[in-house]
Order: C-alpha cells, then structure tokens, then sequence
C-alpha cells in the first residue's frame, strides 16, 4: 500500500510539473477535452433517437461552433467598443466621485480627522484607480501583443474543436476502455467514484454555466434599459464572474454603483441610481432563490469557498489550464475526501471499543 502510494503521489507530481511547463499547448486539448465532456449528453441523445455517433458528433460541433461565430460578431465588436469608451471617460468619472465624496464626506472627515483628512483621501483614491487603469490597460495590451498570443489564440479556435471532435467520436470506447483498466476486484468502487464526480462536475459546469448566461443577460438588459453607461459591458462582466460565486454579483454591483454615481448624481434624484441597485438586488434574488437551485441545485458537493480557492490556485498556477482544470480537480478531490472520511467512519479505528489508556490508566475527565 505504501509503494503504491509513493507512486501515485510521484505521478501526480509529474503530471502538475508536465502541465506547469507545457500549458500554453495544452490549452486547445484541454479546452477540446472540456468541450467534448459537455457535449457527450447531447451525443448520446441524438444517438438514442436514431443518429450514428459520427453524425451526432458532426451536428453538435457544428452548431456549436455557428452558434460561438455569432456570438463572437455580436457581443465582441459591442464590448471593444464600450471598453474603448471606459477608458476614455475613466478620468472624468474618477474627478466626479471625488467631486461628490468632498461634497457629501467632506463636513465629517473634516470634524473627525482635521482638514488634510479629506484631501489625502482624494489623493489616494486617485492614485489607486490611475494604478488600476494603468494595470487594466497593460493587462489588454499583453493579450493582445506578440506572436505567441496570436498564436495561441488561432489554435484555441482551430484546434479545440478538432480535438472535441474526435474526442467526442470516441468518448464511449475511451471510458471502456479505462474502466478495463482497473482491476475487477475494485471496479464497483472506483466506478462509485467516478459517478459522483461526474455528477459534481457536470452539476456544476453545466448548471453554472446556463446561470452565467441567464444573469448576464438580465444585467446586460436591465442597466441598458436603465440607461447606465457601460450597462452593457458591466452586465457581462458580472454575468462572466458568477461562475466564481459572490464575486461577479459584488463586481458589478460596485462597478455599476460608481458609474451610476458619476453619471446620474444629483440630477436624478436618486432614482436611476436606486434602480441601478435594484437590478442586482433583484439579479441577486433570482440567483439565489429560483435559478441556482433549479439548474446547480445544492448536490454537487463544491463549497464555495473551496471552488474560489481552488479557481485562485489553479489560475495562478497553470493560467487559463489551470482554470479549465480547477471544477474537476476540486470536485475530484472533495469526492476522494469524503469517501476515505467514509471509510474511517466505518472503520474499527473510529469504533474502537478499548478505552483510551495512559500510563495503564484510564482516562477520565477531570472535575471542573
């Protein structure tokens, strides 16, 4: 048990130091092997009403890739447009929120901590968002500068859907042929196993996935009819950044809460900013009471806080890899861990009948 384990841990390790140095291919193989995993459902019923594999596989690959060309001419060339347009009024927004911070605060900073309070918090503030506007644009330009990202971009367009395809084709030999791998004895375990993680992965992928689009579409939607500017782009953004809990939700909330201040106060009377507000009050309401637990429900077994550390890490670690790889590996190992608290749960080392001895006494609890 001991060698094997040394094994396994000597695998895994050469597998994250293999996926460390080589992430920028594997990311179309990787992409191509998550898209497949969340289209083989599909397959399977098309194949149930009649079609061959190969031609279930043809139909859902090109739909799919119809389906992300349009929405590539649709969303990009609106969202390039509203970023562009971000960038330009930053500074003039900016000037405003300290406009309206030394006008509303600045009576009571000044009572609380003297005069130089007020203007030593304009300056920060300040200072801190030039840094974030500095970074943001550094960050875009890097995506978009140099050989290796166009590169890298072009075969994540190209070879991601080869590579779905044939593995799609080939998905229902491939599992066979791992679940022959595995040694008959431990078969009914490790196909337990692997049942419950595909459950927790496809519970969560898919289910998250169609609440991102569904959130993102009611923000994108609701600021546009609200009139606030970058509504649009803010909507997606925080729509995108659900698939983190708490943080798409909380991002735009800020992000539409400045805007909204910079543009509406004090024309408005309050009213655009509270309906403003009130998008991701009622967003957020759906989210949690309707949406989430229809289409994620509560039995896939992420904690939120688990996911988040585990989509930082991963992220970190192996960038956009990482984070292709971040729900399975943390749905992986949360089923791992509860399967051995199982097993020592029901083991005769937790239902020890022996008292504990010290010293060839028994333990007592001592008087209080």
């Amino acid at each position: 048990m001991r060698g094997r384990a040394m094994i396994g841990l000597v695998a895994l390790v050469g597998l994250a130091l293999l996926i460390y140095l080589l992430a920028d291919v594997l990311l179309p193989f990787v992409a191509g092997l998550a898209l497949a995993y969340l289209l083989d459902p599909i397959a399977d019923r098309l194949e149930r009403l009649g079609l061959g594999r190969l031609t279930a596989s043809l139909l859902i690959l090109a739909m799919f890739v119809i389906g992300l060309v349009v929405a590539l001419l649709l969303v990009v060339p609106l969202a390039a447009n509203q970023i562009s347009a971000l960038i330009a009024t930053l500074p003039g927004m900016v000037s405003r929120l300290q406009g309206i911070l030394a006008d509303r605060a600045g009576p009571l900073l000044q009572r609380v901590g003297g005069a130089d309070v007020l203007t030593d918090l304009q300056s920060q503030v300040g200072t801190l968002v030039g840094q974030g506007g500095t970074w943001f644009l550094a960050f875009l330009k890097s995506l978009w500068s140099g050989s290796q990202a166009i590169i890298s971009i072009a075969s994540l367009l190209v070879v991601t859907p080869v590579v779905a395809f044939y593995l799609l084709v080939d998905w229902d030999r491939m599992v066979a042929a791992v679940d022959g791998w595995v040694p008959p004895r431990h078969r009914p375990v490790v196909r337990r196993l692997g049942w419950e993680i595909d459950g927790a992965v496809t519970g969560f992928v898919r289910g998250q996935t169609l609440v991102c689009l569904i959130l993102g579409t009611f923000y994108a939607v609701g600021l546009f009819f609200v009139g606030l500017n970058f509504g649009v782009l803010i909507g997606l953004i925080a729509g995108f950044l659900t698939f983190i809990p708490y943080v798409g939700t909380l991002t735009g909330f800020l992000l539409s809460a400045g805007v909204a201040l910079a543009q509406f106060w004090p024309d408005s009377d309050w009213l655009h900013i509270g309906l403003t507000i009130g998008v991701f009050v009622v967003g957020q309401f759906l989210e949690g009471n309707i949406i989430s637990p229809k289409l994620v429900g509560e039995s896939v077994g992420l904690h939120p806080v688990w996911l988040m550390f585990a989509l930082l890490a991963f992220g970190s670690l192996f960038g956009f890899v990482g984070l292709l790889l971040a729900v399975p590996v943390a749905a992986s190992i949360g089923v791992l861990v509860r399967f051995v608290l199982e097993r020592y749960l029901q083991s005769p080392l937790y239902h020890a009948d022996s008292p504990v001895l010290l010293s060839n006494s028994v333990v007592s609890k001592p008087d209080r």
